[in-house]
């Protein structure tokens, strides 16, 4: 029998007010229940709530460097416990082993980042107008933090919004995605064992128009930062400003690699390859669409179809892509195929589910490529969740850019090219908040920016590294005479 995981609410581990729960299955194989959670709701929500903002004041007092020490213990109890946190990652979310570890790696590492800069938090000194006057600023917690988080990096984006918001000195509510939510709780157990105080942060899982709602719209938060679909995010912005809050949304790419004529097929193939089929597809920032000279077209094309007949697919455990998250994942990736195919794209690979018993009872699909597209098709506008590559082919560079720019998102762009002034055209051309030049348009540093233009983002404040910390805090200005 499969034990309840509980909630996390003011340092103590409660069952929901419901008493329901909801199970999380192997997306691998649909036949086996990984974990049991709390099918809780808005009052659940409102208590954890409540407990965040009693214990506010004690946390924004306590010192800067405690704080981080803090932090930075739960960052090894984290790596101490990598081997079977990577797991959980498998069975709940799908990823394959070395992605699953990569991630874990990097919740720790944000850990440790945001731990040493806990102790840097302070202002600036300015000279003043008058006499005998210090002025100076300092930044103070905004206050009662809450966090909404995806499914796709189930421990990474947590990671990302909670250490910030605790070293800045937030008390922090968390509701993770009801798909994977076991490593939010993994993430409060590790805390609790470092010692952090009670009620500074709560976990409660259940569904987003209970819990989520209830985060958003309750008097006692003042900010809310949420990572998940373009369509969900609007309405969380919605309900965020009409409440109040300051608020910060990261949702949905369509992501370009312009493939230039100067480009090698071969190395270009194989990086556009990595960044739409590796996570299978389900990263905001994965390659979407590959834009392609006429000039190498061809050859790319070649190159890119062996590359994803090549895939390993299988449980991620022992395989190099897994499956989609869900059957509705894996539908909706079916359901654009199908549409693509009739609006005339050509399927060049993949385009369906796999066959063995290995894969029998889960959400796969194959790595997809299609060709002839035409840029205003709907695979080619709308964001696709699951391996699938369209290629466009355009004459010169200025039509890629074009192509490149012609979507209602822009979350990241590459380029692959030799040309210098090709590359450097291209940082300041493309409408995107991460661009990449020879590189894949998954993968982010921990210590830059990160955000979208247009629909991929509020375009409000930046996550991770000093923007990251910038969101969480509010500058006071200080007139000290003598």
């Amino acid at each position: 029998m499969t034990e309840s995981t509980k909630n996390y609410v003011n340092g103590e581990w409660v069952v929901s007010e419901t008493g329901d729960t909801f199970d999380v299955e192997n997306p691998a194989n649909s036949n086996e229940i990984v974990s049991r959670y709390q099918q809780s709701n808005s009052t659940d929500a409102a208590v954890a709530v409540s407990a965040a903002a009693e214990s506010q004041d004690s946390w924004k007092n306590t010192p800067g460097p405690e704080r981080g020490r803090i932090l930075r213990e739960a960052g090894t109890v984290l790596a101490n416990q990598k081997e079977g946190l990577t797991g959980l990652l498998v069975s709940e979310e799908g990823k394959s082993y070395a992605e699953a570890a990569g991630e874990v790696q990097r919740a720790i590492d944000i850990f440790h980042y945001f731990a040493a800069k806990a102790a840097d938090l302070g202002g600036t000194v300015k000279g003043s107008s008058g006499k005998n006057t210090t002025l100076y600023t300092r930044k103070v917690p905004v206050g009662v933090a809450a966090l909404i988080t995806p499914w796709n990096y189930p421990i990474a984006i947590p990671a990302w919004k909670l250490a910030p918001a605790l070293a800045a000195g937030n008390s922090v509510v968390l509701k993770p995605a009801s798909v994977a939510p076991g490593l939010s709780l993994k993430i409060a157990k590790a805390l609790d064992e470092a010692g952090l105080p009670a009620g500074v942060l709560n976990v409660v899982t259940g569904p987003g128009r209970e819990v989520g709602s209830e985060f958003i719209e309750n008097e006692s938060t003042d900010a809310v930062s949420f990572t998940g679909s373009s369509q969900v995010g609007q309405t969380v912005y919605d309900q965020a400003t009409d409440a109040g809050k300051r608020v910060q949304t990261e949702l949905g790419g369509k992501n370009p690699t312009v493939v230039t004529g100067s480009a090698d097929p071969s190395k270009a193939a194989d990086i556009v390859a990595t960044g739409g089929f590796g996570t299978t597809g389900q990263s905001c920032t994965a390659c979407s669409r590959a834009i392609v000279d006429s000039a190498i077209h061809d050859d790319f094309v070649a190159a890119l179809i062996d590359r994803a007949e090549s895939i390993d697919i299988g449980p991620g455990s022992d395989h190099e892509m897994g499956p989609q998250v869900s059957a509705n994942e894996r539908d909706s990736t079916l359901e654009y195929i199908d549409i693509a195919v009739e609006e005339g794209a050509t399927l060049a690979a993949g385009g369906g589910v796999p066959d063995g018993t290995a894969v029998a009872n889960g959400y796969f699909v194959e790595p997809t490529v299609f060709t002839n597209v035409d840029s205003e098709m709907r695979i080619a506008q709308e964001e696709v969740f699951g391996p699938v590559i369209s290629v466009i082919e355009v004459d010169d560079f200025n039509g890629a850019i074009d192509v490149a720019n012609n979507v209602q998102y822009g979350l990241s762009a590459s380029v692959v090219t030799e040309s210098h002034n090709e590359a450097n055209r291209f940082i300041d051309e493309a409408d995107a908040g991460v661009v990449k030049v020879n590189q894949k348009t998954t993968g982010l540093e921990l210590h830059v920016p990160f955000g979208g233009f247009k629909r991929s983002s509020s375009e409000t404040w930046r996550e991770q590294g000093d923007s990251g910390l910038d969101f969480y805090t509010i500058e006071k200005t200080v007139y000290d005479s003598y």
